[in-house]
């Protein structure tokens, strides 16, 4: 079984910089591919970026350019690192284990002056 956690997210202003972290338990971290998800209040949750196993990455047009994901297998980490942030980008941000169920519990980012 594996759990996630979340962590790093706040309140930023339009322009700034956050990095969140998800933390997985078990083993064999090395083996998932990893993706990170947002969810607006009465949006659909959607795929932000993902990491394969290869450290292959892929992101949603509209933070290409902005986040970049990175995961750290030796500490079971993934990460999310969020420059020139926009106020469509407040969320909760989510982490997942690709193509299972295996959700994080969620971070609430807020982007606003």
């Amino acid at each position: 079984q594996v759990q996630l956690v979340e962590s790093g997210g706040g309140l930023v202003q339009p322009g700034g910089s956050l990095t969140l972290s998800c933390a997985a338990s078990g083993r064999n971290f090395n083996i998932f591919e990893m993706g990170w998800y947002r969810q607006a209040p009465r949006t659909s949750r959607e795929l932000v970026a993902s990491i394969s196993t290869a450290f292959v990455t892929n992101y949603a047009d509209s933070v290409k350019g902005r986040f970049r994901i990175t995961r750290d297998n030796a500490k079971n980490t993934v990460y999310l690192q969020m420059d020139s942030l926009k106020p469509e980008d407040t969320a909760v941000y989510y982490c997942r284990v690709r193509f299972t169920n295996h959700w994080g519990q969620g971070t609430q980012v807020t982007v606003s002056s």
